[in-house]
């Protein structure tokens, strides 16, 4: 059972026996309270030290949980609340909590479509009811696309890769003319840009598969999961998007942006690596250290004529052709009557 469960039983015992106006508990009664506590819902001895009971009986004297309770040492043995009315389970809830409690219900809410979360709907109702939150529309409105296919996907992939079970996927890349059978590992789900994909382990190297293109998906029992332990926020670290390459080296991607839109992107900085390089007359020049991929090349060119990429030269060289071949679109391109 881990730390913290054990310390919510121990607080939930101490303050069944401080409010017992009908017993005198010394501190060895109550370490003895505890360790049966422990005992009934762990099934196996669990015996409390005398020292993580007097910190558990500080702590709840103190603001550190929201607690202060009133808990006094009389005939200079026995514990018990001074008030007999308190309980941890009475701690008031000011106006301010009740609407950011509220707030983070409404966000919470918006993942309701999710079959993961489907079980939280009652818990939600009953948060709502408990807090007397007002039913509002709501006034964070998360980006989302309801079209967005492949989101049937989510709770088998999600399931997988907590019950570490290998997958055989039929999959169909844009580029590809038939489906194929990739026999894979899930490690992680993964949202970019309005699109889930799944990374995972295949053929002993790491592939996304975006969610949209899978047709079916079934669990091979047969195979032994290797499960890599993929830690997310290290994994993505050197990109932006998914596409993470074993053998390239991050590079030094330096660009200049005008100063109409050099804000936004002070503001919302395209990776975690950027940094100002130098403020010009007519814009800022930034830099970012980052692997080349497909979606850093599409993201820089979603910018139009606001960006001029100065380095890496063989970037810059392809999305000046790209820039080119638009502009010619646009010329040749004859527009329906």
């Amino acid at each position: 059972m881990s730390s913290n469960k054990n310390a919510l039983i121990r607080y939930k015992t101490l303050d069944k026996c401080l409010r017992n106006k009908y017993r005198k508990y010394t501190l060895e009664d109550l370490i003895d309270e505890c360790s049966e506590a422990l005992f009934e819902y762990e099934g196996k001895e669990s015996y409390v030290s005398k020292r993580t009971i007097q910190l558990d009986l500080q702590n709840m004297r103190s603001e550190k949980f929201g607690y202060e309770a009133p808990i006094e040492v009389y005939e200079r043995r026995y514990y018990r609340y001074s008030d007999p009315e308190y309980s941890i389970h009475n701690i008031s809830v000011n106006e301010s909590d009740l609407k950011a409690m509220n707030n983070a219900i409404q966000i919470l809410k918006q993942f309701k479509d999710f079959s993961m979360f489907r079980e939280m709907n009652g818990v939600l109702q009953k948060l709502e009811d408990s807090v007397n939150a007002v039913q509002q529309k709501s006034i964070i409105h998360l980006d989302k696309n309801e079209q967005l296919r492949g989101l049937e996907h989510i709770d088998i992939l999600y399931q997988a890769i907590i019950n570490k079970k290998v997958l055989s996927i039929l999959y169909k890349s844009f580029t590809a003319r038939d489906f194929s059978t990739f026999t894979v590992h899930p490690q992680l789900l993964k949202e970019f840009n309005n699109r889930w994909f799944l990374i995972c382990l295949y053929k002993g190297s790491m592939y996304n598969l975006a969610l949209d293109r899978m047709e079916s998906i079934e669990i091979d029992e047969k195979k032994v999961y290797i499960d890599r332990e993929l830690d997310g926020d290290e994994y993505f670290k050197d990109v932006v998007g998914v596409t993470v390459s074993d053998s390239m080296h991050s590079r030094n991607v330096v660009f200049f942006v005008d100063k109409s839109n050099a804000p936004y992107v002070k503001t919302k900085p395209l990776h975690s690596s950027q940094e100002v390089v130098e403020e010009k007359e007519d814009g800022t020049v930034f830099k970012i250290k980052v692997q080349l991929n497909y979606e850093l090349e599409r993201l820089l060119l979603g910018f139009g004529e606001s960006l001029v990429l100065y380095q890496p030269l063989r970037l810059r060289k392809r999305m000046e052709h790209k820039l080119k071949s638009a502009v010619k679109n646009y010329y040749e391109t004859e527009l329906p009557e």
